[in-house]
Formats: structure tokens, sequence, C-alpha cells
């Protein structure tokens, strides 16, 4: 093993990372050029393919292979074999180990003899309570984006590709993307959303509803989002939407005109 006094230690942050809220970004940001352990492989609060491209420095753990470990196995397997780990950086609430069975105090006690330093890091706390992914997948299906953002520490984001829709809202002067919701990921409260819609490396000011569209009705939730300022044809392109703002519930319109006028009221209110 290399100096141990060496500025350069070789840095592993542990989680179980479903996203990266702001309580994530404490542990990984704990030291220099750490790799990101990701355990248990959800992704509730940020597609997995977004991760990637965020933190390059990210592996992925296989749970079916760890998840049996006794947590002496987890340490000498993965921590010292796997990443020969000098510096360890972890939750304070960070459990490991078959039915969970150790903490990270108990890796401390394991670790520290062999002189490897194990930083574990406090709760973050929003509005006086901790921060964690359980009140942001709470704050999201109420509704409360904001408060979702600010935990987050940037903004709901998914991508997804472009698919055809029915073209209603060209007809009546606000062309719409349509896009699945991605699998897995939280699904945020049904209504309309202030957006930022990004088309090749290029942000637009957007509104977004999310939901069944009472109007017409969908047979699953479909996300239908309105850019502004642009023009063009991204079907089958990947296009990614981060949600701002909750603007209102989905509703049922009694005709066109009054469709219009509701549409033209949520672009003012963004604009």
């Amino acid at each position: 093993m290399e100096n141990n006094t060496n500025k350069n230690r070789i840095a592993i942050a542990i989680g179980d990372f479903d996203g990266m809220h702001l309580a994530h970004k404490t542990v990984v940001t704990g030291a220099k050029n750490v790799t990101i352990y990701c355990v248990n492989n959800r992704f509730t609060l940020l597609q997995k393919s977004i991760f990637e491209k965020r933190y390059p420095n990210a592996v992925f753990a296989n749970f079916d292979d760890i998840k049996n470990m006794s947590g002496e196995e987890f340490i000498e397997k993965i921590v010292i074999d796997k990443f020969k780990a000098q510096t360890l950086l972890c939750g304070f609430n960070f459990r490991f180990g078959k039915n969970a069975a150790w903490s990270a105090l108990d890796m401390r006690r394991y670790l520290e003899p062999r002189d490897i330093w194990v930083r574990i890091l406090e709760a973050q706390e929003f509005e006086g309570l901790p921060i964690s992914s359980t009140r942001i997948r709470k704050a999201l299906t109420e509704g409360r984006i904001r408060s979702a953002n600010e935990m987050l520490g940037y903004n709901f984001t998914f991508e997804s590709e472009v698919i055809t829709g029915d073209q209603r809202g060209r007809t009546i002067g606000f062309p719409t993307i349509n896009q699945n919701f991605p699998q897995g990921l939280t699904v945020p409260k049904f209504g309309v959303y202030a957006s930022l819609t990004t088309v090749d490396n290029i942000t637009y000011k957007s509104f977004t509803n999310i939901g069944i569209r009472p109007t017409w009705k969908v047979e699953k939730p479909l996300c239908e989002t309105h850019i502004f300022d642009f023009s063009g044809d991204l079907y089958g392109k990947t296009v990614t939407v981060e949600l701002v703002d909750y603007l209102r519930p989905e509703k049922i319109f009694k005709n066109v005109d009054e469709l219009k006028e509701q549409l033209s009221y949520d672009k003012s209110s963004i604009i």
C-alpha cells in the first residue's frame, strides 16, 4: 500500500445513491478524486444514464453479488481487495453487510487499526429535518417541486426519447413533444410544471404536463412539453427536461378555446 501520509490517498465514497441529493454530495466531495461506489442501484431520484454523465467516476455494484456478504466480507472483498481504499467516506446512517448488520461506526472500528481512514458525514438539514431520499420522494409526489429541488441541489431532471403523439397541440398553436416517463424514477404529482428543456445542448424555457391528460385521456402517464421559441422535428431524439415549479393540477376542459386560454396563461406565468 502507498504511504498513507500522501495527500492522494485512494478515496472511496460508499452509499445507496438513488440519486445525488445535497447530503450525498457532502459525502462524495469529502476527498480529492473520490470514486463513488453505488451499492443499491435503484435511482429513484436521478436516472442512471444522467448519473453516469454527471459522475463518470461512479462504479455500480451488482447488489445480488454483495447482499449476502457479511460486514467483514464486504470490507475485505470490496473496500480492501477491489478498491484498495485508503480513505473511505459514508453517511452517518450507512449500513451494510447481510441484513444491514454493520454500521458506519463498525466500519471505522474495523478499518482504522489498519490506518484506513473512515470519514462519517453528519446529516444535512432542510427546514430543520435531515435531508433524505424519502423526504424528496414525498415532496415530488405532493407537487412540492421547489422543496424537492432544494434538497436535491438541482432541478429534478429526466431524459427520454421523443415519441409520436396525437399532434393535437400543434393544431391549437402549442406544439408539444411527448415522452414516456422513465421507468423506476419517482413520478411527480400529476399536473403542469414550469420546466427547462435541453435540446442539442441548448436550454429553452418550457412547460410540461405529466399525467393522463383528462380532456383526452391516455392509458399511462405521459410527459408532454411545449418548448418556447423552438421549432423542429425531435422525433427519436433523447431530450432532457427539468421541472422547476408546479403550476397547477391537470383539469378537464370544456372545449378547445378554454384549453388554449389556459395554456396561454400558463405560458405567460413563466415568461
